[in-house]
């Protein structure tokens, strides 16, 4: 019956694979132009700068990370699907805008304004609509793997797509898929049955400043910046890099696909040494160490077989750092302010994107291309300081819980006895959104005790008559 709980139903399942197929496709569309755009963008008239080649390549990422936190409130205010529907027009349209352009200037317009369909957040507040609190971290887990599968084809499909379609093409398919996708939302997934603010997955106003002020979440929010920036500058140069070793555009997937596959399999160690108690911080500042090798081999060794090992390197160090910055930020986040926590975290990561790709196009123009390594090799050190300072995370798990309807005083009641439990860290009850979250240490935590507690809320004690 425990079991039952935890398993997702059928209609769960749906509604899980379907966003999570509208999260992929969204950053498909934004992944897929990275290992071709700067060759493509060099003959477009306005071309010649690499300073606009790289604006136009991270310019998605600065209306992304202006306006996805405010697409999250809109959705809470006048519904998911609508604010989804409406990122995915916008979205397509900016993808048609970039595939027709003529020139650098309107290519840099479409990636505005494909930025502007900002529907992450509308897409997470609405996984949690359609889910229960007990199957909820197996749905963000879905998407967190869809983003993953589709960065590692992007970089596969992309070279193959560009020799078949050219950027344009890509651009113009992208826009196709997009309109596509609304079909998914209106006839895949359900509409739900209550829309309402969720802690754990949307941002809250009230709660930035418990979050800007916490400096251990601004450590990760700068290493989800630095990774992305680093990530972003890269594909200003290896392309070119590529190219200048004789190899063609189209066949660059034959650098990227055993690339992308080794770093999936050399990641795995990583991964679960870090799983073990007091291995993460090692492991992450290992990870850091290891970008910034990747970094210096790219400076020193431009030939083909160099190119590639230095790839390697960086994408095996990229694979773990983006799979456990999020649950870093949901270890150290608190239990109030864990979905605005997340909602910082992504738009500063859509901002490095922006940042990293403009400075590596600036770089490229006024001080040559090895200056963008120069560039990834001093934000990454500065990284390894500031991470140098973290504290080693604890090792413990967030466990969310349905509750019954209930008054605060009730809800008041059963966090401090939930609060007593051996194992429990910290405890979140809000009644009005029928949710318990507690974070435990896995060792010694007594869940029996817990489902007790929730399915019979404790009562409080009623307040003495003041004596005669």
């Amino acid at each position: 019956m425990q079991n039952a709980v935890y398993t997702m139903t059928a209609t769960e399942r749906r509604a899980s694979i379907g966003l999570a197929s509208i999260y992929g496709l969204r950053m498909l569309g934004l992944f897929i132009i990275l290992p071709v755009f700067a060759l493509y963008a060099e003959h477009l008239p306005g071309g010649e700068s690499h300073l606009l080649i790289g604006i136009a390549l991270g310019a998605y990422g600065l209306t992304q990370a202006i306006l996805q936190i405010p697409a999250g409130w809109l959705s809470d205010r006048y519904g998911r699907k609508p604010v989804i529907y409406a990122s995915l027009i916008l979205f397509a349209l900016g993808s048609f805008i970039a595939a027709y352009a003529g020139d650098i200037y309107w290519v840099i317009i479409g990636r505005v304004v494909q930025g502007a369909g900002a529907l992450n957040a509308a897409v997470m507040a609405l996984t949690a609509d359609l889910t229960r609190e007990e199957v909820r971290t197996k749905a963000m887990a879905m998407i967190g793997i869809t983003i993953g599968v589709t960065f590692s084809l992007s970089m596969v499909l992309s070279p193959l797509l560009g020799g078949v379609l050219g950027v344009p093409g890509i651009f113009a398919m992208t826009g196709v898929l997009a309109l596509l996708a609304m079909l998914v939302v209106r006839f895949v997934i359900p509409d739900p049955a209550i829309t309402r603010f969720h802690s754990d997955t949307e941002a809250s106003s009230t709660r930035f400043g418990e979050v800007l002020r916490n400096k251990d979440l601004l450590r990760l929010n700068f290493g989800i910046f630095t990774v992305h920036a680093i990530l972003m500058s890269v594909f200003m140069r290896v392309p070119l890099l590529l190219q200048a070793d004789g190899m063609e555009v189209s066949q660059h997937w034959k650098i990227y696909l055993p690339v992308m596959a080794v770093a999936f399999v050399l990641m795995l160690p990583f991964i679960i040494i870090a799983g073990k108690k007091g291995r993460m911080k090692p492991v992450f500042m290992l990870s850091i160490a290891l970008a910034m090798v990747s970094q210096v081999m790219l400076l020193a060794q431009h030939s083909l077989w160099g190119v590639t090992a230095a790839l390697l390197v960086f994408f095996t160090a990229f694979n773990v750092l983006e799979a456990k910055l999020p649950s870093l930020i949901s270890v150290i986040a608190p239990l109030a302010a864990k979905g605005t926590a997340m909602g910082v975290y992504s738009s500063v990561q859509f901002f490095g994107a922006f940042f990293g790709a403009s400075v590596g196009g600036a770089l490229t123009q006024f001080a040559g291309g090895d200056a963008v390594f120069v560039f990834a090799i001093v934000l990454l050190l500065l990284w390894l300081v500031v991470a140098s300072g973290m504290q080693p995370p604890a090792d413990v798990r967030t466990r969310m819980y349905h509750l019954p309807g209930m008054s605060d005083a009730v809800a008041v009641e059963l966090r401090r006895c939930l609060a007593q439990l051996s194992g429990v860290r910290e405890v979140m009850v809000v009644a009005a959104e029928n949710i318990a979250c507690l974070k435990v240490d896995m060792q010694g935590f007594d869940e029996a005790a817990v489902d007790r507690l929730v399915m019979t809320p404790p009562q409080p004690f009623p307040a003495k008559s003041p004596s005669l």
